[in-house]
């Protein structure tokens, strides 16, 4: 059975990625900080008849990253797609939005551990099997901010912009060796803009990016 691991994993989109996946066959290893909310998703999975378990981590903790990576191969082997998008659905201790002329190395540092480095960590437990087996998708979500600067956002799309840089770069060094990496940048309101804004919607992007291969970048706005 394929594995996704979902690195960020939430009661909105990463939930209906979850359900997508799990509905085509794949076992489901959902990633975040909160056991409890972990638990509560992994039911709902089981419900609708999905392989799925939770993965306790800190994306801003990377030696507990690398460690609920090593228990997920231990559960489901290698990882077949790896999702990230670790958006801040609850507080997180030290970051903070903060505009253009706001921004300092320290509230920049938070933010670059919480995109991007806890991303470079991600990989790095999943990339080195996926290259040995020639095959893997590599997904990664950001917010509007990462393409086009939006000045409230000042330090937000500093780590955004540099993910998505990365992400890119791996999509044209990786394409030869049967490896897909794509940036999905989510310009939405979940819920506040019709069917284009809720979940189930947008998480069939991920599917379909999945499955066609095609796009190093999807920029979906409905704003």
């Amino acid at each position: 059975m394929p594995a996704i691991a979902i690195v960020g994993a939430g009661p909105g989109v990463g939930l209906s990625i979850a359900r997508v996946f799990g509905h085509q066959g794949f076992a489901v290893a959902l990633v975040a900080r909160n056991e409890g909310k972990l638990d509560g998703l992994v039911a709902q999975l089981a419900e609708d008849g999905i392989e799925a378990a939770g993965f306790p981590a800190d994306v801003m903790d990377r030696p507990s990253l690398v460690a609920a990576f090593h228990r997920i191969k231990e559960r489901y082997g290698d990882v077949d797609v790896l999702e990230y998008s670790p958006g801040p659905h609850s507080p997180v201790p030290g970051v903070t939005m903060a505009d253009a002329l706001e921004v300092t190395v320290d509230n920049v540092r938070a933010q670059l551990e919480f995109y991007l480095y806890g991303a470079i960590t991600a990989v790095q437990q999943v990339l080195p099997a996926m290259i040995e087996r020639g095959h893997g998708t590599l997904q990664f979500s950001t917010g509007a901010s990462s393409v086009n600067p939006i000045p409230m956002m000042g330090n937000v799309g500093i780590a955004g912009a540099g993910l998505r840089n990365w992400v890119l770069n791996l999509n044209q060094v990786l394409a030869g060796q049967g490896i897909y990496a794509a940036h999905i940048p989510l310009a939405v309101w979940m819920g506040r803009g019709g069917p284009e804004s809720e979940p189930d919607t947008i998480a069939q992007l991920y599917w379909d990016l999945y499955t066609t291969r095609t796009e190093a970048e999807h920029l979906y706005n409905v704003l």
